[in-house]
């Protein structure tokens, strides 16, 4: 209080000394002018902006890719929703065989003849379901894993590398499904009646876990990390790092061209696990423009904190599906479960009910999955070219995303099917922000687009 008083008396004394100053010299009368010699020159011409059109650069950037290499990109990434529909409707007939044939009663009675504790019933379970899941769909996982992925071009494994990798694979997916359902069958037991809500709650730890440990322990299992040799490159993605404050000292790159030449990269970890991560192809196939770029969008990610958010509306979406699951199972078990031999949500029998019901949930909720994701993917795209100002060089890379990804679809089919932003969408974003920046130094100073 002392303070905004003295403040105010000392403003107004400053007050008064100005008009008694102003005072003064109005009684001494006016002194006259002094002479000076005006000096009038024109104006310099100030540059006009140059002549941009987004919408032309941008079509103009997607022209270049056509022909057969736009039939087989569009084709592949088609394919793919069929695929959507063609996975769930295959998944739904394994785990209703697996229900009408007794194969998962018989199962659970294997487990309780192997032990009588209920705890350790459920894992030896889980193992077997895992199992018999795994060799029935195998056929379909070839399909689309292999011959298809070869078909286009994507992969450079021959068949005894992918089987390597498959069964590196199922072997992580066993022990992390075997924990998760062991856990939330104990969560069940414990409480019946809201088992939905713990059981929501337990998966979005699991996957919370699974961000944290998946760059550090289980991505080494198929690649090799290595550190990225010095150059321009490096110090170029560390600069960027720093100034955008991510707790990094190196930058990592792993063999993924042995798996297809697919260019990624990531920026990934949590309290002290922290790496930058790409993949060889990145290095092998872009220019440092294009890296920049690329790096500027996963770090992104980082700096917003996606994986929090994501995990949160994600977790949202599990949470409706437990509930629909735990609907759905009283409805169908109520009517069938003589059938089954499965009667209460306790028996581990009754996973494949489970499975079912949230294969039907995911399906249906496709388009909100893949708008949580895409929606995320957008704000890193206008992070990375806020932070890397690469906007033709993050074009170009998208342009090498089309083997792969359809870059001009229709605006329902964005909506469905893509957990990421088009190609489309993601060059007009990078052409808009150019057309703003024109007249920046390392902008004009950068390549021109096309028009």
């Amino acid at each position: 209080m002392r303070f905004v008083f003295n403040a105010a008396f000392a403003g107004v004394l400053s007050l008064l000394s100005c008009l008694a100053a102003v005072s003064a010299s109005a009684q001494g009368g006016p002194s006259p002018a002094p002479a000076a010699t005006v000096s009038v020159r024109p104006l310099a011409a100030v540059a006009a902006t140059p002549s941009f059109d987004p919408l032309k650069a941008t079509n103009a950037y997607l022209a270049t890719v056509k022909g057969a290499a736009r039939a087989k990109s569009d084709s592949y990434f088609e394919g793919g929703y069929v695929l959507t529909l063609v996975d769930a409707i295959y998944g739904v007939v394994v785990l209703s065989l697996l229900l009408w044939l007794r194969i998962s009663a018989a199962i659970r009675n294997f487990a309780q003849r192997t032990t009588r504790s209920r705890f350790l019933q459920v894992p030896i379970y889980a193992v077997l379901y895992t199992v018999v899941v795994t060799v029935a769909t195998f056929p379909l996982t070839v399909y689309e894993d292999f011959l298809r992925e070869h078909a286009y071009g994507l992969s450079n494994m021959n068949l005894g590398q992918w089987l390597v990798e498959f069964l590196t694979d199922s072997g992580v997916n066993l022990i992390a499904f075997t924990l998760l359902a062991t856990v939330i069958y104990g969560v069940i037991r414990r409480s019946k009646q809201y088992w939905w809500v713990w059981g929501a709650i337990v998966t979005v730890i699991f996957l919370a876990i699974g961000n944290v440990i998946y760059p550090v322990f289980i991505a080494p299992l198929t690649n090799d990390y290595y550190p990225l040799k010095d150059g321009p490159v490096k110090q170029q993605i560390l600069s960027l790092a720093r100034s955008e404050g991510i707790p990094v000292n190196n930058v990592y790159e792993f063999n993924a061209s042995k798996q297809s030449k697919r260019i990624s990269a990531n920026v990934s970890g949590f309290m002290g696990t922290t790496r930058i991560s790409m993949t060889d192809n990145l290095i092998i196939r872009c220019n440092p423009r294009e890296i920049k770029a690329v790096l500027g969008h996963e770090m992104g990610h980082y700096v917003l904190d996606h994986n929090l958010i994501g995990l949160t509306w994600i977790g949202l979406l599990f949470f409706a599906g437990f509930v629909f699951a735990n609907w759905g199972f009283r409805q169908l078990t109520g009517i069938f479960g003589g059938n089954w031999d499965v009667r209460t949500i306790d028996d581990p029998a009754g996973l494949p009910v489970l499975m079912l019901l949230a294969t039907l949930f995911f399906l249906v909720a496709t388009p909100i999955q893949n708008t949580i994701t895409r929606t995320l993917e957008q704000q890193a795209d206008m992070f990375g070219i806020n932070a890397a100002r690469e906007p033709d060089g993050f074009a170009t890379a998208v342009l090498k995303l089309s083997e792969y990804r359809k870059l001009d679809p229709s605006p329902w089919e964005e909506f469905v099917f893509y957990d990421h932003p088009s190609g489309r969408t993601r060059i007009w974003s990078m052409m808009r922000w150019k057309a703003q920046h024109l007249n920046d130094p390392d902008i004009k100073a950068g390549p021109v687009s096309p028009q």
